[in-house]
């Protein structure tokens, strides 16, 4: 943890602003998941955003201070916040809640530096004094009250499947009964969930987000990497699939309608439709920032593609790419036309499974660039992308024996 926690009631009414640093909203109360004696994590936070609650993942909160809390990146869901079971809020159901002759008046959520996650650390005991005021008595640790809101054990189950990898997840949930999968699915926070959807075969995945309901499930699909996305949507029925688009948001649903588009085994069918993309004027200093940032997966934040306006895609003309070894070894203030590689070529989004893996070993890449007619980047195909859909369908499960 770090060394400096935060009380709860100091966030209540500080303002909340978006990537882009502009205020959106005032933080209203901290969601936790009370897991025995262990520090509670905090799933996320409550925010008053045009009159209304929504929630906000703690995993997007890149930081919080005495001025506000910032959020790393992404849009917030403007869906009314409603708690599933097994959480509680920490003003409206923690505080106040009696310890012997005191009460909870407050809540410490710290920082782990080893998770990036948020953790109800301790909380502050106080009890009345003259004319009613409260007197802070003393700072104990959650252990001491976590009892108080411990849902039961399948909720500490949850809470230690958050500290494990991905993968090791999958091979738990797996060797359960499908009526108990369904039950820790629908405990799991919306992100922790589609990470495991990530690493599970294409037919169990169906069996959860299927057990799951609409909007639910929405949410679960916006977490996920758009390409793992539109693989599990693909294999639903099209009344299914379209359900679940609608109900996404539209900023999160429109890059996995994209590919959709195109057929599973093609560069365009694999591709991940959101690479790094940057201009030629850049420095390289704040592209090493961008790959830096803790949500950027790791096979994307390998490289940097260089585009014409707009950015996002399809972008403006594609111009090459910089791998990150190359932005390790320029000086900060060199931009990236300075450093930019042109091969691999691009690829077509019709191109043929075989032929992006050959394109991929012919040129020792990590990736390459998918550009339609156009010339514009539409994507990037990654070697863990193609060895996805090479390897045979069982082979998570080999290579952990």
């Amino acid at each position: 943890m770090s060394s400096s926690p935060i009380y709860v009631s100091r966030l209540a009414r500080l303002p909340l602003y978006a990537a882009d640093g502009s205020a959106i909203g005032n933080l209203s109360d901290a969601v936790l998941l009370p897991s025995g004696a262990a520090p509670a994590p905090v799933l996320g936070f409550v925010a008053n955003v045009q009159r209304r609650n929504i929630f906000v993942n703690a995993a997007r909160v890149i930081s919080i201070d005495p001025t506000g809390v910032r959020m790393r990146s992404g849009t917030v869901d403007v869906r009314p916040f409603r708690p599933r079971t097994g959480e509680v809020l920490a003003i409206a159901d923690v505080f106040g809640q009696r310890v012997g002759e005191e009460v909870i008046i407050d809540v410490a959520i710290d920082l782990d530096a080893s998770t990036n996650g948020w953790f109800a650390a301790s909380v502050a005991l106080g009890s009345r004094g003259a004319l009613r005021r409260r007197r802070t008595t003393q700072v104990v640790p959650w252990a001491n009250v976590g009892s108080l809101f411990d849902a039961g054990p399948e909720y500490v189950e949850v809470a230690e499947m958050r500290g494990m990898h991905a993968a090791d997840v999958a091979d738990r949930i797996r060797a359960l009964p499908l009526p108990r999968r369904k039950q820790l699915a629908e405990l799991m926070e919306d992100d922790r969930l589609a990470d495991l959807l990530e690493e599970l075969p294409e037919d169990e995945q169906i069996r959860i987000i299927e057990g799951l309901d609409l909007e639910r499930a929405a949410h679960v699909l916006e977490e996920m990497e758009p390409d793992d996305a539109a693989d599990l949507l693909g294999e639903l029925p099209e009344t299914t699939r379209q359900e679940l688009l609608a109900a996404m948001d539209e900023e999160e649903s429109t890059p996995i309608r994209r590919l959709l588009t195109y057929a599973d085994d093609t560069a365009g069918g694999l591709m991940t439709p959101e690479p790094i993309t940057l201009g030629y004027g850049a420095t390289v200093a704040e592209a090493l920032a961008v790959v830096r940032e803790a949500d950027v997966p790791i096979e994307l934040a390998a490289q940097v593609f260089v585009v014409q306006p707009p950015m996002s895609t399809p972008t403006g003309r594609y111009l090459g790419f910089v791998p990150i070894q190359r932005l390790l070894r320029e000086a900060p203030a060199t931009t990236l036309e300075h450093c930019v590689f042109t091969d691999p070529p691009p690829v077509a989004p019709d191109l043929s499974l075989r032929d992006v893996a050959e394109r991929l070993a012919a040129y020792d890449a990590l990736a390459v660039p998918v550009c339609d007619s156009a010339g514009r980047l539409v994507g990037a195909v990654t070697v863990d992308d193609v060895l996805d859909h090479v390897l045979p369908e069982n082979w998570r499960r080999k290579v952990r024996r």
